[in-house]
């Protein structure tokens, strides 16, 4: 692989991580302790851990955020880099060797690495390749949203961004094709919904993210994330899960609700949606939001929520001990 073009390096100086005292609170980590960053990003969270003598692997399945991390790995013995997704972190340490773990964090979402390079194509601020792609391989937006057909389109436009018109901007997206640029794909949003130079928010917020949620398998990656991370905690390992919008904290809060015991029992009337199991974690703290000074120094902060849970002795859930559904909602929405 080439190393990147050099203005695609991020400098730490320029990416803050979100709550991060909260998160190595969460974490504890302790010298000689084992502490898995799965989402490495410019290595925050990773550079915390490790200056308080935990040993570190750190995931990402975006090629650039590993090579740019090469010179911490190097510089740092107690650090080692893993090119996948954190979905597979319990496979990916179990093949080098590692059983259980001390700690795991994961800070979900798109980064302000990936939307300040417009060649990355996450970000309408700027015009770029219609891309999307967090490892860079595979469908990217332009792949999906040129080949799709209408209704799909307007389905991930209503699940992924809670677009109330997702049916109307799904028949403009088509009527557009081909869309190449993210340019491009704004301009049409915009069109179909009205949109207005003036309107506090740009209406192709909600479509950029529901495409990119798409594209990515982000949903998928962080139910399997947890489910993971759940199997290579040690017995009192502490999970730390950092999410920026409201379908990312469901997922987390229910997970955790879940395997903690916490769901409402069932009654007669209404019966329990999983039978009675053993909790394999336990919730340490109510969920955790960035403060006033958080916030003056990094905006980002203003949607991050933290939940927290420790790890207990039970055996983990087996895949067909979840309860069914991820997310639901109707098709699309309603013009």
């Amino acid at each position: 692989m080439s190393a990147p073009a050099p203005e695609a390096a991020v400098p730490e100086a320029l990416h803050i991580p979100v709550l991060l005292d909260e998160v190595v609170e969460a974490l504890a980590p302790a010298a000689g302790e084992t502490m898995v960053d799965a989402t490495f990003g410019a290595g925050g969270y990773t550079r915390a851990l490790l200056a308080r003598g935990a040993r570190v692997f750190a995931f990402d399945r975006d090629p650039d955020a590993i090579v740019n991390g090469r010179a911490l790995e190097a510089a740092e013995a107690g650090l080692t880099l893993v090119p996948a997704e954190f979905s597979r972190l319990d496979r990916e340490l179990a093949a080098i060797g590692v059983d259980s773990v001390d700690g795991v964090t994961m800070d979900i979402g798109v980064s302000s690495m990936h939307l300040d390079q417009a060649a990355r194509g996450f970000s309408f601020q700027q015009d770029g390749p219609l891309d999307m792609r967090m490892s860079q391989a595979g469908e990217s937006a332009a792949d999906f949203l040129n080949t799709a057909d209408e209704a799909e389109i307007a389905d991930v436009l209503w699940r992924y961004g809670d677009e109330p018109k997702s049916r109307r901007v799904a028949r403009a997206i088509v009527a557009a094709r081909p869309l190449a640029t993210t340019g491009e794909l704004a301009r049409v949003v915009r069109k179909a919904l009205g949109h207005r130079p003036h309107d506090k928010k740009d209406p192709a917020t909600r479509a950029f993210q529901a495409i990119r949620i798409h594209v990515n398998r982000e949903l998928e990656e962080l139910a399997a994330g947890l489910e993971a991370a759940e199997r290579m905690l040690a017995p009192g390992g502490r999970l730390a899960v950092v999410s920026f919008h409201s379908l990312e904290d469901r997922m987390v809060k229910r997970f955790l609700r879940e395997r903690s015991g916490a769901t409402p029992a069932g009654s007669r009337h209404r019966p329990a949606a999983v039978a009675a199991r053993a909790a394999t974690f336990e919730i340490t703290a109510r969920a955790v939001r960035a403060g006033a000074a958080e916030l003056a120094r990094n905006p980002r902060a203003r949607s991050a929520t933290l939940r927290t849970a420790r790890r207990t002795e039970a055996s983990a859930w087996r895949g067909d001990d979840r309860q069914a559904g991820m997310a639901g909602g109707p098709a699309s929405g309603d013009e």
